[in-house]
Formats: structure tokens, sequence, C-alpha cells
């Protein structure tokens, strides 16, 4: 495999020239990796000691394999290749001037500030607290119980802080209460949005959103397109062959699905948003939630910008954008770019903070329709949670889509627990 297809160099996945190229001390443990299950980057982050002592890893190849986790965080892998071959561990590279970084390793001034700052707002140091839910124990556990990722949340805490060696790890019910929303914390209800704040000093009037949440019905027989599959190392990078058409309905049939509702795959602020949700997949995971991210446009090589770089997960295309009707209230919610990014401060905001992580963007295809998220329950139970993008880049609040989503991962538990007694 001297061609492997790519991760990604920015965004939520790297190009998987993290492992082969450089000086090649990580060559040779790609096939070692592929087979023990790290065969995605979210995956790969959060090894600990544990796994790369089972890998049998050098010292040499534990230091690179943190040098380029450290660059994916801060979407600086293009100097991967001269700092890996260095020598030099994380530590000592970060002790280097900013004028031997610029001088030996070719790095802009921009990009140097940004990889001595340990605080990056590319960073995404949560995963970390996620080690002890390893690939390889996860592998191990799913083949005992043949249910794959169902049981990384069923196993007791206890059981999972003892798997790992590192004393900061966390159990999943701790590391969950981290996103869990504080009893002072006013919960917005089962339909939220961004503020409605004033625009060109009150003269713009931000356009009306729906109260209440949409019903089921909205959404039960919806028919999408699968654009992408979910990736994995080895694929092809797009479904090569027309997929038929499926019914909404069979996303959620047996698990909670999260639906991110994406206003335009180019758009620097909708790539963000699709990073740092996709980026917590192992939490949703463990919480039994899939994740899918759904156009109402389909243009071939947006797409490809997109999926895996931006988004990992399955893509699909909602040509009726009954989705997107559906976050409206029954109508598509659209705003202009002069009354809603121009003298929307809010909007501009939130451009600015995407544009910290350091993701690309272009201009192609219709901007003006408004996304959102919605949280399903499984089967016909219902839309949990419905977000929706007031402003051009409001995101859905990170603790309240983890929040509810373990409220559901409990109703579920709680429902089970019924059945087995009903059935006893």
């Amino acid at each position: 495999m001297e061609n492997p297809p790519p991760f990604l160099c920015k965004g939520m996945y790297m190009d998987f020239s993290v492992i082969p190229r450089g000086n090649g001390v990580l060559k040779d443990l790609l096939p070692t990796l592929l087979k023990e299950g790290w065969d995605d980057v979210p995956t790969l982050k959060i090894m600990n000691e544990e796994d790369t002592d089972a890998m049998n890893m050098t010292q040499q190849q534990k230091d690179a394999l943190e040098i380029r986790s450290y660059l994916h965080d801060r979407a600086l892998l293009q100097y991967g290749d001269k700092l890996e071959a260095s020598g030099k561990c994380l530590p000592e590279l970060l002790s280097i001037s900013t004028v031997d970084l610029s001088s030996q390793f070719g790095m802009k001034r921009g990009h140097i500030a940004r990889f001595v700052d340990r605080t990056s707002a590319c960073a995404d140091p949560l995963l970390k607290s996620y080690a002890p839910f390893t690939a390889r124990n996860m592998n191990s556990i799913a083949s005992r119980k043949n249910s794959n990722f169902k049981s990384y949340a069923s196993v007791n805490s206890r059981k999972m802080q003892a798997s790992s060696s590192m004393n900061h790890d966390k159990p999943l019910e701790q590391s969950l209460a981290d996103f869990k929303i504080k009893d002072d914390h006013i919960f917005k209800g089962i339909v939220a949005a961004g503020p409605a704040e004033p625009r060109a000093c009150g003269c713009v009037q931000p356009p009306p959103i729906v109260d209440s949440v949409a019903p089921y019905s909205a959404i039960e027989n919806i028919s999408v397109e699968k654009l992408t599959p979910e990736y994995k190392i080895g694929m092809e990078r797009l479904v090569k062959t027309k997929t038929p058409p499926m019914k909404a309905s069979e996303l959620w049939q047996d698990k909670p699905a999260v639906i991110l509702c994406i206003r335009r795959p180019g758009c620097i602020m909708c790539r963000a948003e699709a990073h740092q949700l996709y980026v917590k997949k192992p939490i949703f995971d463990a919480l039994g939630i899939r994740l899918f991210a759904v156009l109402h446009e389909h243009i071939e090589s947006e797409v490809k910008n997109f999926w895996p770089r931006y988004w990992g997960g399955v893509v699909l295309f909602d040509r009726s954008m009954k989705f997107f009707k559906a976050l409206g209230g029954g109508q598509l919610l659209k705003d202009s770019f002069i009354s809603g990014f121009i003298f929307n401060p809010r909007a501009i905001a939130n451009y600015k903070r995407a544009k910290a992580t350091g993701s690309e963007q272009n201009f192609k295809g219709e901007g003006e329709i408004k996304g959102g998220l919605l949280i399903v329950g499984r089967e016909k139970s219902g839309i949990a949670y419905q977000f929706i993008e007031r402003n051009f880049g409001d995101w859905a609040p990170l603790a309240e889509v983890i929040d509810i989503c373990s409220k559901l991962q409990n109703q579920q538990q709680t429902r089970g627990v019924h059945q087995n007694i009903t059935a006893i």
C-alpha cells in the first residue's frame, strides 16, 4: 500500500501520510494499525501508552506519532515530514526558538504562533479524555458481545478506567459530565437557535424562526440519496455507483441519529461546524448515536472537497430539501448575503471563529438556504432536538447536543431493562 487514500491535511481527517512518509519510522506500522482497528483519525488520536506498547512501537515511532497528532490538531501537517525527520521529540521541538523554526523548517510567522500555542483553536484535547476507549479494547469487547460499538457504552466505568494505565483517563460517565448542561443553565427547549441580534443598528430585522419542533411526519418519508459512505482506510473516495434513494426513516431505524443539515459544503463556517461535530465521533459512538450530513445541492466536486476532509461520515443528498423545510416550519429559511452577513455582527463573529480553525473555503453553490441540526430518536419516537441556523454560521451548542444524546441513550437502556423484566 504505497499510496494509501488520504485522510486530509486540515480539518477532521489528516492525510495518512502522517503514517508512511517523513523519515519512514511509521511506514511499517500501517498494516498493523489497520489490522488492529486504528483506521480513522479520531480513533488513532486516542491511542494511549498501553496501546503503543502492545504494538511494540519504538520510542522514535511514539515520538513521530505524537508530533503528527499535535500538528493535525493545529492544521499544520505540511511541516510533518521536516519535523519528524529532525529526530527530535515534541517537547524538544516546542523549545526551539521562533527564528530556528523559521530557518530550519520553513515555518511561516503565523504558523509558528499556532505551533507554539498549546491552546490553539484547532486543538481538540477532549478526545484525550477518551483514552480508555481504545480501538483494540473496543474491538475485542465488540467481538465477544457481537454488538460492535454498542459495547462502547455498556461496559461499566470502573472496568473501563482499569483498562488503561494512564492516571488521567476518565470513564465515560465522567467524561460526559464535562458536557453536562449545568444546573443553572436555562435549557432552551426542544427548539434552539442563536440569538437574534440587531442588524444595521436595528434597521434590519432577522427572519423569524419556528417555536415548535417539526412533526415526525415531516421527515419520516423524505427520500435521500447516499453520496458517500463512512470513511475507512483503503476504501474508494466516493460511491462510484449511484445508490438508489432510501427513506430517511431507515437512518434511525435501530439507533438515534444526529442529522446535520449543511447550508453549503464549501462555506468555511459549515466546514468548521462539520469538523467540530464529527471529531467527537468516538463520543457519539459510545452513546450509540449515528451521524449524518445532509446537502440540499449535489455538486460532485464540492462533495469531494468536503468529504472526508471535513466530514468523514455518511453524506446524504436531500433533493426535495424537506429536511431544510422541516427546520423552517415547512418553508425554507433563507437570508441574503447583505442583510444576513454584512449587516449581521453575529454572522461576522461566526466567520472569524471558523477562520481561526484553519479551514479553507470557496463560494460555489447556493448559500442562502439556512441549515441546522436535528436529533432523531430511534424508530418512530420523533425529533428530540432541533437547532436552527438563525445567523449564518450558528452552531448547535455541543453541550446541548451531547446532553440530549445522553438522555436518549438512558431512555433506550431504561426501555431495554423494562422489556427484559417484562419478558421474565
